[in-house]
Formats: structure tokens, sequence, C-alpha cells
């Protein structure tokens, strides 16, 4: 119980690898604000929280919309009065498709919540944490836009994720003499359902042929990692353990960026 008396956020917290890390948080005693878009799901994540013994709030709100994330800040304020931790993890695939041909109302949507909404969690979350005498930030990146960049039609999703390393390492300079540290993960393939709210269209235009030996991941062959084990790297992160590290990307890929980067 290392956490007992510390205050977690986690967004997109609903399902994957946000819930696993709300979860895996309240294990170690952490008082976890449950956000997500979907209520049931904020619900369902936050009985488990409970039915193990711990403690959490429940927000449903979009990322992107201040109106919506500002109030979710205000509740947690009024409820817990203090926060420690902030993990800025929900996002969208979104569309991918050939640059010509994806849309910029679906553009904006995939820049708004991968984004937007990780600037308005830390923008919101900063203030509370400052007078909460510090604590640590995590936000969820990809191998994409960072390492790799061979996934067709991808555009826009990797710009948000390369975009998100450079949002960590800026605020990492900037909240340091807050005492706050800020990190990146950056997941190669995770066993969750974000790849069921993808729309992929016509990605041969934007695709170049490409071959791997014995599968994509070099530890696993196809296996991806499980939402626990991004938890774990949450939890470490969080932890006294990694008190001197900031300003860093982490990949948890099993070396799948390095052979198909």
């Amino acid at each position: 119980m290392q956490q007992s008396g510390r205050t977690a956020l986690v967004t997109g917290a609903g399902s994957g690898i946000g819930k696993a890390a709300a979860l895996r948080l309240a294990r170690e005693g952490a008082q976890i604000a449950v956000l997500s878009h979907t209520e049931e799901e904020v619900q369902a994540t936050v009985r488990e929280i409970e039915d193990g013994g711990g403690r959490a709030l429940p927000l449903t709100a979009d990322v992107s919309n201040a109106g919506e994330m500002k109030a979710a800040f205000e509740q947690i304020a009024a409820t817990f009065g203090s926060l420690h931790y902030v993990f800025a993890n929900a996002g969208i695939n979104g569309v991918w498709a050939p640059i010509d041909e994806i849309q910029p109302d679906e553009w904006d949507r995939t820049i708004n919540t991968n984004l937007r909404g990780a600037y308005l969690t830390v923008h919101y979350g900063v203030p509370l944490m400052k007078t909460s005498g510090g604590g640590a930030i995590a936000i969820t990146s990809s191998i994409n836009g960072t390492r790799v960049f061979s996934n067709a039609g991808a555009t826009a999703y990797s710009c948000t994720k390369a975009a998100q390393v450079t949002l960590a390492q800026m605020l990492a300079l900037e909240l340091a003499k807050h005492h706050i540290r800020v990190n990146v993960i950056c997941p190669g393939k995770i066993e969750t359902n974000i790849g069921q709210n993808t729309e992929k269209r016509h990605l041969e235009e934007a695709k170049h042929s490409a071959e791997y030996p014995d599968g994509r991941i070099p530890l696993t062959g196809s296996e991806g990692a499980q939402a626990d084990e991004v938890a774990e790297l949450v939890a470490f992160l969080f932890s006294d353990r990694a008190r001197f590290i900031s300003g860093t990307p982490i990949w948890i890929d099993g070396a799948q960026s390095v052979l198909v980067g």
C-alpha cells in the first residue's frame, strides 16, 4: 500500500490500458479518479476498485472538451482535495486513410482527442498537483510517430503521438521546480479493443511493401503485451523507485519498434 493517501487521475480508464492502470494503482492504496467518456465503463471500473476495498470517483467527460474537463477537476478537488498522479491515457486511433482522402473533420477529431485531450488533462491537473506538493505525470504515446512510420494511413494518429513525446519533454523541464516528474509511455501492440474503434480506408494507396522475419515482435513473434504489463510500468513511474526519471520516453513493445522502424 505504498500509495496510501495519494490521489491519481486516470483518463481512458473505462477499458484497456487505462482500466488496468486504475486497478493497479488502487491496489497500491491510491484513491482513483476514474475518467472516461462512457459512463457505463466508468461505473464498471469504479465497482471493481470499490469491491477490492479501494476508493474511486467516477467522472464522465470528453477529454477534448475544456468545460467538461474543468468540471471534472473541480470534482476531484472537492472530493479528494489533492492530486499527485495524472495518467493522460485517453486516445483514439481515429481514421487511417491516405492523406488526400482523410477529411478535415476526421483529422481534427484525432488531433483533438489525443493531443488537445492530453493538454487539457495536464492543464487542469497541474494546479492541483502543485498545491499537493508535486507528483508525477505519464502520457500514453505510441511506437507510431516515435520509432515507427510504416503504418499506412496513420498520419493523423502518428502526428499526435510524436507531439505527445515533445509535450512530455517540455513539461518535464517546466514542472521540475514544482517537483512534478513527466514521462511518456510508447506501447507497441497491446491486447486491447482499440483496434475495433479504428476506421481504415484504401490503405493500399499509402502502403509500401515490407517483410519481417518470424513476425513483427522479436520477443514473441506476433503476441502483443497485456494491458496489465503497461499498468506495471505506470505504477513504477508513479513510485519513489522512479524518483530520478523525468522527460523520458519509454518504449514497451518487445523490441517491435527496433525491428520495423
